[in-house]
């Protein structure tokens, strides 16, 4: 392994695990203030971040809303991805729902397929098999407490798939902090709009109210630690390649996995490590198959 690639990995893992420290802190969080309110601070620091970054490096000009209706859908699906994992994360085990958040490689494999038109290889659809089996297998146990609460997980997993897929459409529109800024100011705009619906329209604990100031710094701290598990997660990428990175998600499983046995005394059962074992082989299968057909050494059907 050449030194770029291990610095790669490095990379990468560390920022992987840094999604799972803002996720341990949300789950503190649970019930103190509404999940859109929570989220659209996180954005909106987010937004401030990238917005400065942005400016110095374009200019002001850059600051102007995106007119590519995709870029809004990106918007709007990393917000519903947002609100699902925060409410996933309050109602279940962190490890729990980290561990059904790891179909998003396997939706999003299948919504390529669909909107993509990529070709439909047979393992795609053993993947999907196998993984919505382990699925099952985690999410019986928490069905029995948490109600059809136990979706939200999968609703953050399809909204991050559509993300994926609608970046696959937008590639090489905008330089890739214009791309990021463009994600963060929609999902913002959008989140702010759900929050005051919500507030008007929802169930009494969507009202919000003036939080205590811990609240609003520990949603500061989730957007500024994001911003930059994003940034370690892209320089994985840069130095090493993404299909060489990729297992190294799996390591923010692990992280959920401590912080919730260590702090909320979330010890994982045997059924859940067997349906996390389930999810996650699915997953490294379907990027094994994915390098080999890829790799130029190997000869590729016709």
């Amino acid at each position: 392994m050449q030194s770029s690639d291990r610095a790669g990995l490095l990379y990468a893992l560390a920022g992987f695990c840094t999604l799972s420290i803002g996720d341990a802190i949300i789950k503190g969080m649970a019930g103190a203030w509404p999940a859109p309110a929570m989220a659209a601070t996180r954005y909106t620091v987010g937004t401030a971040l990238l917005a400065v970054l942005l400016a110095r490096k374009e200019g002001l000009g850059a600051l102007r809303l995106p007119r590519d209706r995709l870029q809004w859908l990106r918007g709007v699906a990393i917000s519903c991805s947002a609100i699902g994992m925060f409410l996933a994360v309050w109602i279940m085990p962190l490890a729990e729902a980290t561990t059904i958040a790891f179909t998003q490689p396997i939706i999003t494999a299948v919504l390529a397929t669909i909107f993509l038109r990529e070709r439909a290889r047979t393992s795609t659809w053993i993947a999907t098999a196998v993984a919505f089996g382990g699925v099952i297998i985690v999410l019986r146990p928490s069905f029995d407490t948490a109600g059809w609460g136990v979706l939200f997980p999968l609703m953050g997993a399809t909204g991050m798939a559509v993300t994926i897929i609608a970046n696959r459409k937008v590639t090489g529109r905008a330089s890739i902090m214009a791309m990021q800024y463009y994600m963060s100011v929609t999902a913002m705009l959008f989140l702010l709009v759900a929050t005051l619906a919500m507030h008007v329209a929802g169930p009494d604990n969507f009202q919000v109210t003036a939080p205590d100031w811990t609240i609003v710094a520990r949603c500061a701290f989730i957007g500024l630690s994001a911003t930059l598990a994003q940034w370690l997660i892209f320089m994985g990428t840069v130095k090493a390649g993404a299909g060489t990175v990729a297992p190294m998600t799996y390591g923010q499983l692990l992280m959920a996995t401590t912080l919730g046995w260590t702090f909320f005394g979330d010890k994982p059962d045997v059924t859940a490590l067997l349906g996390a074992a389930i999810i996650i082989g699915a997953g490294l299968y379907l990027w094994y198959e994915g390098r080999v057909r890829t790799d130029p050494a190997i000869p590729q059907p016709d």
